[in-house]
Parts: structure tokens; sequence; C-alpha cells
């Protein structure tokens, strides 16, 4: 199964090429880029880790291209994405989300039914990766 998730996720997975075309675009509207990664990509967790820091100056898309190297050289087997944000107005608005790695087996989703007082049913999703032990990262 194929997570979902931001702009292109129908599509099939950008090349190293079209990525940068995507980078790039996003510099040109004045947008900072910045660079995420988990390995629970369930649509409501929205507290991914950050690879670095927001790069705010960027002017070359070969920067970003470079710290997204280092970040799949150090979480290859983990979700990474690419974000792009808006600081024209004085607050940070994520203008553009994308997928740019994935690991080589996605585990999916489980959807989980509670039953309620009255015979109310509940349903919710729960990620397959939440169920097995952490990956521990190495300390710094």
């Amino acid at each position: 199964m194929k997570v979902t998730q931001g702009q292109f996720s129908f599509l099939p997975d950008l090349t190293d090429d079209e990525i940068k075309m995507q980078i790039e675009y996003a510099l040109n509207q004045g947008y900072a880029v910045a660079i995420e990664y988990t390995d629970d990509p369930h649509p409501r967790n929205v507290f991914w880790s950050m690879w670095g820091n927001p790069m705010f100056d960027l002017r070359d898309p070969a920067g970003a291209m470079m710290e997204l190297e280092a970040c799949r050289a150090e979480h290859g087997g983990k979700y990474i994405k690419i974000l792009a944000f808006d600081s024209k107005k004085g607050w940070e608005s994520v203008r553009l989300s994308f997928m740019v790695n994935r690991p080589a087996f996605e585990p999916g989703f489980e959807l989980v039914r509670q039953e309620g007082p009255g015979r109310q049913l509940r349903y919710t999703l729960r990620s397959h990766s939440t169920s097995r032990a952490p990956v521990s990262e190495p300390s710094l």
C-alpha cells in the first residue's frame, strides 16, 4: 500500500530532477524550504522530525538537494518530505508539501472499531508502523 499525502501523492514517485524543479519553484516564490522525516505517516501525525533547520535564505536548489541526500543517508528507511513555507505575511504557512522518500515496505493502516453505549460504533485508523518496536535513533 502506498501512503498518499501532500501534493503529487497519486503520481509515481518524483525523480531527483523533478524534486529539484519543485524546490526551484518554491525558491522562486520566495518560500523557505524544510525537510522532515518519520516512520509513522498517519495523516493526523503532524509531528514529523525536522532535518536541520528550515532554509530561509536559500537561493539555489542544490543546497536543499544536498540536505535531502544527507537525510536519506541517515533515515533512508523512513518517510521523508519536503515542505515550502511562505513567511511573507509574518506567519509560517505551508504552501507546498510532498514526499520524496518512502521505506521499501509500507505496512499501511489498520481500521480499528470501537463499540460504545447504545450500540454506537466508532472507527479510527492506526498505523501498523506504531505497533512494532521503535527503531532507536543514534545518539548525538
